[in-house]
């Protein structure tokens, strides 16, 4: 508050001290200066620049440049700064200075709308010098009255008033402003009220293809008292030299349903000043939140081709629309595989994202387009997203980029490269990678997966329609990974854990369903076929190389009573907790540190059990038999506390 006052204090004296000396300049002077002011903002004022360029993209459609957007940006900013300079012209405003700068077309649409005796509300958005084009309505030769909210600094609200008073523009307020509005239309004079930027209290209209909020206070009083409704729009020619259309009246629909009436008659106006916005984007004021309460969110995945990856992003994008539509916000989810040139050019562009600032890839993307191929970034640059979530280091660098371009809320899994993880709004990072303690860092226990009770239903449900499974069936799931940097699981070894698994199938009556992965080796594979031929009590073997079946993991977990699983893979570990089972990993040599680490945590908090494979059947049915509880992972519960901050 104190603050407030010190800014409300010193503007005052500084726009009572400046607007002299600017209104003794010659006019084009005053101009050229704001347009230079306009300058100074565009490089300096970068948080509302970086707004602006968000939203004239949002507006204008994906097919422009990053380079046209700066530039339809920087000229809305020289027309800001010469809206700013004709407020302190205000007082210079009479016939002579209207005649010579000001062209109105359509002013006789006006005069036709007063013959209705009922009053007539001119409607506008915040485009052009809406204060100037008060002052200028005013200067017209019929009663005019503007609603106005008062500002945070009382002084230069009350000088701003007093501006407008002087030329005869009546100010309407908050306070009891309602009543005025309604005198003011009965006395059949005119009343000036925006119909954009309707915050909290206003309701959603298509905007330039996406809901946004607006006011409804001038449709709601023409269609009570029956007032003409005119559109009015102004935009700046050259310098001073201002254009104003003033529509026709619009006609006013009305129906049974007033809630309906409003919102179609209001998408009505706003549709007029669409065209003249797209004609004239730089008169548009683009640096407040158009979209803030839209009940639309684009959420985009950026997979590096990787499932496990792409798996982990999607849990995210699943919690993150579960969120929004407690909100009711729709949200739509969209994956693009990032496919760089080469290996090299990914380095490269590492490099160059390490380098960038905070605001310099917005209006740019060059960097992009330079490493990524043409189809991928072709595809990226027309994204106009709000979230982005991205796993795995090497498309780190594009989610920050991305996320800079069009100011979305930035989510990265894994470590993100050698990037910050400042420059995300959310890194969510396994326990075992170490992370560090910030206030945007989240550590979890796993790898983030899309099971739940429901999911795993559904596979199941789809499994047993496609194998013809008994669904009441007690089924032992073998998961079966393979081959990694250091890691490999031989035929002889894995022969072995087959015949444990057989072992214990015989010995607690159940049935075996066995999955492998895109990274068992073909030795392997033959071995598991040979071993399992005929065997009765197997149900389901699915050879991932041979075979595509996406219900295969999901489907195992949810019919399965117990989970046994190679030690390598650990989003095919947690998964597998995830399902509530019983899971148990058997040890193989050749485990990285951070593998082991990882499995000494989850035998602690009794999430698995690691056992020899020789003692596997032993241990299995020990567990079995004593029905000890099953635990899950709370990872998704930890992301979406997490996610509820930033969204």
């Amino acid at each position: 508050m104190k603050n407030f006052f010190w800014l409300d204090y010193l503007g005052c004296i500084l726009f009572k001290t400046i607007g002299p000396v600017l209104r003794i300049l010659p006019v084009e002077v005053s101009f050229f200066l704001g347009r230079r002011l306009g300058d100074c903002l565009y490089y300096f004022d970068l948080k509302h620049k970086a707004r602006a360029y968000v939203n004239i993209k949002a507006a204008m459609g994906g097919s422009l440049s990053p380079l046209v957007l700066s530039k339809l940006t920087r000229e809305f900013y020289q027309s800001f700064g010469q809206s700013i300079i004709e407020v302190f012209l205000i007082p210079l405003v009479d016939k002579k200075y209207m005649d010579k700068y000001i062209e109105i077309e359509g002013e006789e649409n006006v005069w036709e709308a007063f013959k209705n005796s009922k009053g007539v509300i001119l409607a506008s958005v915040h485009a052009g010098s809406w204060e100037f084009s008060n002052i200028i309505c005013a200067r017209l030769g019929f009663p005019f009255a503007v609603f106005v909210k008062d500002q945070r600094l009382p002084r230069l609200n009350q000088l701003l008033n007093s501006y407008r008073e002087n030329k005869g523009c009546k100010i309407i307020t908050r306070a009891g402003g309602l009543r005025e509005l309604v005198g003011s239309l009965k006395n059949n004079q005119a009343i000036g009220i925006t119909v954009d930027q309707g915050g909290r209290m206003g309701i959603l209209v298509d905007f330039f293809g996406r809901p946004a909020s607006m006011p409804t206070g001038a449709i709601k009083l023409a269609l009570k008292y029956d007032a003409a409704l005119i559109p009015v729009f102004f935009t700046r020619v050259r310098g001073p030299k201002i254009k104003i259309w003033v529509g026709k009246q619009l006609t006013v629909s009305r129906t049974d349903d007033e809630e309906q009436d409003i919102r179609d008659n209001l998408r009505k106006a706003v549709s007029f000043f669409e065209g003249f916005i797209r004609k004239y984007p730089r008169e548009y004021l683009w640096t407040y939140k158009i979209f803030k309460y839209s009940g639309q969110r684009e959420i985009v995945i950026l997979s590096d081709g990787k499932a496990g990856h792409l798996r982990q992003s999607e849990a995210v994008a699943k919690i993150a629309r579960g969120l929004l539509s407690t909100k009711d916000i729709i949200a739509k989810i969209n994956v693009v595989e990032v496919k760089f040139k080469s290996k090299p050019a990914r380095f490269f562009f590492n490099i160059c994202v390490t380098l960038s600032g905070k605001y310099h890839c917005q209006g740019c993307l060059g960097c992009l387009k330079k490493f990524l191929t043409e189809d991928t970034y072709r595809i990226l640059a027309s994204l106009k997203p709000d979230i982005i979530i991205s796993a795995g280091s090497s498309v780190a660098g594009v989610n920050f980029v991305l996320s800079r371009e069009n100011l979305s809320v930035s989510v990265a899994i894994l470590r993100p490269s050698i990037l910050s993880t400042h420059r995300f709004n959310l890194v969510i990072m396994p326990r075992h990678d170490r992370p560090l303690r910030r206030k945007n860092l989240l550590a979890i226990e796993g790898a983030l997966n899309l099971i739940d009770e429901k999911y795993l239903a559904e596979e199941s449900a789809r499994l047993i329609s496609f194998k013809g499974l008994n669904k009441q069936g007690l089924y032992i799931g073998l998961l079966i990974g393979g081959e990694s940097k250091k890691f490999s699981l031989s035929p002889k070894f894995m022969l072995d854990v087959a015949r444990e698994v057989k072992s214990l199938a015989d010995k607690i009556d159940a049935g075996i369903l066995i999955t492998t992965s895109r990274r068992t080796s073909l030795e392997v594979e033959a071995m598991i076929k040979r071993e399992f031929k005929d065997y009765p009590r197997l149900k389901v073997l699915i050879i991932a190389n041979e075979e595509n079946i996406p219900t295969a993991i999901g489907g195992i977990l949810g019919l399965s009573s117990i989970i046994i699983s190679s030690p390598e893979s650990i989003s095919m570990i947690s998964e597998a907790v995830n399902s509530k089972k019983y899971v148990f990993v058997f040890k193989a040599p050749g485990l990285s540190i951070k593998h082991q680490r990882f499995l000494r945590y989850f035998v602690k908090k009794k999430y698995i059990y690691l056992t020899e494979s020789a003692n596997l059947s032993k241990t299995v049915e020990a567990v079995w038999r004593a029905k000890p509880a099953a635990h899950s992972l709370r990872d998704n519960y930890l992301v979406s506390e997490a996610l509820e901050k930033i969204l």
